[in-house]
């Protein structure tokens, strides 16, 4: 009824095995009995083995002070000029005012002069599309790595197609592998599936929950407006956060939003939007998070940011991205006209939604890992917003 992440034979063919995130399965095929109504329930004496494996989660230990930075304190829109930042344990416990706050005397202390200290960004909407899958990578990875450089600190892989990314999550976490928070939602639920009834996907949702331990998936086109509705009961069932996307299409997208999927990926692919839809958007509380890097409705931001800035020969970059994929991503990029672009457009959309109380989320889409984050900021800001916004 849950489903497999993959199968196989065992014991000459009399037996058949599974697994589903962490858990193995068997059955003898001698239980199983052929030819059932469809519909008909089958009691089957599946034996079910977890695997089980409990370390530590990794905890940065010490304490070390960052001092003359600007600080964005997150207090409303307060920066301090010239700050003292002192981190113990992995946990801020002190900002303030330079020579205001305490410094212990076993802080390890660093010169931030002339730099900015702020909070890490989140990348909501986030892919690895490089991450070795299958055969995973054990060492560091530099698609993660470079996020770090680029101050992303948590992520989260809105489709990832694959359950590979929740043991590079366990990596990270036990300090095996340096990267952001690698949040993911795990293979998404797609129109293939068919879903049949509420209870089918409470089904589909209950791998989510026990096997797959995420708190979000990505319902993605699953059928039409029944079956969306179905897989919001069922996530609400179960308590998880269902996020999905319209693919352009307008009048899904606000359906989306009636039906209480709690996340909508990739802009509206109509702008500009008015304050009815703004309004609607941010009463509800669903997370917007428009990926104008990849844009519907027109071309994608990214392009525009790969040709009007230099990136093939940015020394962070260089450092961080193989010099293949720096190649290819950046030579012989398309060209558009100003006015061309749909992005600011989309943007202003966004910036409607903000203004009018809503949730809208940064999303870096993956386009180039780390600086693509940013590349969404500077997006957002083309519709208006501030750059505290």
């Amino acid at each position: 009824d849950i489903g497999a992440d993959y199968f196989a034979w065992a014991d000459g063919g009399s037996t058949i095995t599974w697994a589903l995130g962490s858990s193995f399965f068997r059955l003898p095929l001698t239980d199983v009995t052929f030819g059932t109504q469809r519909g008909e329930a089958q009691t089957l004496p599946v034996e079910e083995i977890e695997a089980v494996v409990e370390r530590p989660r990794h905890i940065p230990k010490g304490v070390i002070a960052l001092r003359g930075a600007s600080v964005i304190t997150m207090r409303g829109e307060e920066v301090i000029p010239n700050a003292d930042v002192v981190v113990t344990d992995n946990r801020i416990t002190a900002v303030g005012p330079n020579g205001s706050v305490t410094l212990p005397d076993d802080a390890r202390q660093f010169d931030a002069t002339g730099m900015t200290i702020m909070p890490g960004y989140v990348d909501a909407h986030s892919h690895w599309f490089e991450v070795s899958l299958g055969v995973l990578d054990i060492e560091q990875n530099w698609y993660f790595l470079s996020n770090l450089a680029h101050g992303i600190t948590t992520g989260r892989d809105a489709q990832t197609s694959t359950n590979d990314m929740f043991s590079y999550q366990d990596l990270v976490d036990v300090g095996e592998m340096m990267g952001p928070r690698a949040f993911s939602v795990g293979p998404g639920v797609m129109q293939s599936t068919n879903l049949r009834s509420v209870d089918h996907a409470k089904n589909v949702v209950a791998k989510y929950r026990n096997y797959y331990r995420t708190k979000t998936l990505k319902s993605y086109a699953v059928g039409n407006r029944r079956q969306r509705q179905w897989m919001v009961q069922a996530s609400k069932a179960h308590g998880i956060m269902p996020t999905t996307e319209g693919g352009s299409n307008f009048k899904m997208d606000l359906t989306h939003v009636i039906d209480g999927f709690s996340g909508n990926e990739h802009n509206f692919g109509t702008a500009p939007i008015y304050r009815d839809v703004a309004e609607f958007v941010a009463r509800v509380g669903t997370f917007y998070t428009p990926t104008l890097v990849s844009s519907y409705g027109g071309t994608d931001g990214v392009n525009e940011f790969f040709v009007s800035t230099e990136v093939h020969d940015d020394p962070k970059l260089q450092r961080f991205i193989p010099h293949n994929l720096l190649d290819s991503a950046t030579k012989r990029r398309p060209w558009y006209r100003e006015e061309e672009h749909f992005y600011p457009k989309a943007a202003a959309a966004a910036a409607k939604i903000v203004r009018a109380g809503g949730r809208v989320c940064i999303g870096g889409h993956g386009e180039f890992q780390g600086i693509s984050v940013h590349w969404e900021m500077w997006a957002l800001s083309s519709g208006g917003m501030t750059n505290y916004e």
